[in-house]
Formats: structure tokens, C-alpha cells, sequence
């Protein structure tokens, strides 16, 4: 994922509110939200090339979601995947807490990442960059793109502040979300972040939804889960300059 925002607890029928979109490059194999083959109690869209995930839940009431954080360093590319972050915690038995404790060992390994971890306990954000970390989050509004928790880059902030209205609402369509995550709205100049990827491209960067004929959102997602643990999982896709691809609505129960 590039752009995610949940709302914990703020939402009169939701416990979990999660909009998020996932930015790559078009010709990145990539298996649309379902159960995965080789792991059937995980339900989310798949990396093909590495075989992780960028968002999807599990058993137990578990979800996990990941971002990159932006550098200019080149990567190292023994590196193992970011995408098995969520991969590794959906196919294990641990909870939030105890796979990120387990995790602080070897997360230098990794390439910068933003990782969110959802259990029926709460939710973990851990990041390695500059050094691990791990908090708890607590009851309220949150966002993450590629910088660390709540960075105010524009479009996280546009899309935190849409969120936290669907809240006040107490909306409960989907279609609102979408929306949002699909503003295709650069940010001003001014409030650009300075990330040294050059002006043009934090221009391009910037929006929530990014279109461009071999880069851009990939999908966006809406994630609800109820205090029952009654989930809906929806994913819309789009392929090289916006064109809608396909759409998936699942219903499950993560608890």
C-alpha cells in the first residue's frame, strides 16, 4: 500500500474503518483480493512476483497491512520482501503484539517499511526506519503513506480529514470512500514533501489516486470490521491510466 487511513473505535457501527489505495508499476504481476491457494485462511490480493500481500486478513480477527517508506537509497536487492511482513503474521499463530516483538531482530533487513498489525486486542504500528519501532495505536484517527505514522503530507491529510467525516456521519457507504481515494488532485508546490525523488516527481507522487501509463494505483480498498467481528472486504482495480480493471466484495468473519 501507499495510502492508508483507519479509524479505531470511531465509528458507531465499525470497530475498524480502513481506507487504503496500493501504488506499483502496471506490469508488476499481481493476483486480485481472494483466498490465497496455498494458505486458504488468508483473504487479500497477492504479489505474484514475491508472493506477499499488501493487505489482507485473516484468522482470529488478524489483518495486516504494509507501506514503503521512500528513500533515495538504492535497495539492497537481497532483501526479503516487505510484502512476507503481512504474509508471515497471516500464516502464523501469533498475535499483533508477539509477531512484532519477534520481528525488531530482523526488521534492518527489510527496506523501509510502515507495517500495521490488527488483532482482536487492537491494532500495532511498526516501522525499521530510522531505527524499529512499535507502538500501540490508540482509539481514533490514523494515516500512513510513505513517510512515518501521521506525517502530514497533504493527500494523508485530505484523506484522514474525509474519513474522520464518513465517522461523524455515521456512513456507511463505501462508494464515500472510494472517493476519496480516488482524488486525482497533485498538491500545491508549496506543501510538497521533500523526499529527493525531485520536484516533478513528488508532484506526481502527490495525489491520492496516481494514473500514468506504467505506474499508478494499482487498487483501492475499503476494510470494515464490526465489534462481532463481521468484516466486508472491498477492492476495486484499475490498470494503466486509471481504466477500471475489476471489483471484489467479500464478507467474512475474522472472529
Amino acid at each position: 500500500m501507499c495510502l492508508i487511513a483507519l479509524a479505531l473505535d470511531a465509528h458507531p457501527r465499525y470497530s475498524l474503518v480502513l481506507a487504503a489505495n496500493r501504488d506499483e508499476f502496471h506490469a508488476r504481476p499481481t493476483a486480485p483480493a481472494s483466498y490465497w491457494d496455498d494458505a486458504p485462511q488468508i483473504f487479500g490480493g497477492r504479489d505474484l512476483q514475491q508472493h506477499g500481500g499488501w493487505l489482507a486478513v485473516g484468522s482470529a480477527g488478524r489483518w495486516a497491512a504494509v507501506t514503503n517508506v521512500r528513500r533515495m537509497e538504492a535497495t539492497d536487492p537481497a532483501a526479503p520482501s516487505r510484502g512476507q511482513l503481512v504474509a508471515g503474521y497471516l500464516r502464523g499463530t501469533q498475535d499483533a503484539q508477539r509477531y512484532g516483538e519477534a520481528l525488531a531482530a530482523s526488521a534492518s533487513r527489510y527496506a523501509g517499511f510502515n507495517l500495521l498489525l490488527g488483532d482482536r486486542n487492537g491494532v500495532w504500528y511498526l516501522s525499521n526506519l530510522p531505527q524499529f519501532t512499535m507502538q500501540r495505536l490508540e482509539p481514533g484517527l490514523h494515516a500512513v503513506s510513505n513517510a512515518s505514522l501521521d506525517t502530514p503530507w497533504p493527500k494523508l491529510v485530505t484523506l484522514k480529514s474525509r474519513l474522520q467525516q464518513w465517522c461523524s456521519d455515521a456512513d456507511t457507504a463505501s462508494d464515500t470512500l472510494f472517493a476519496a481515494l480516488a482524488d486525482p488532485r497533485p498538491a500545491a508546490d508549496a506543501d510538497l514533501p521533500e523526499t529527493g525523488v525531485g520536484l516533478d516527481r513528488e508532484r506526481f507522487l502527490s495525489s491520492a489516486f496516481i494514473s500514468s501509463p506504467a505506474y499508478g494505483t494499482r487498487c483501492s480498498t475499503v476494510l470494515t470490521v464490526d465489534a462481532g467481528g463481521h468484516a466486508a472486504f472491498h477492492e476495486r482495480r484499475f490498470g494503466p491510466q486509471a481504466a477500471f480493471v475489476g471489483e471484489t466484495l467479500e464478507y467474512l468473519q475474522l472472529s
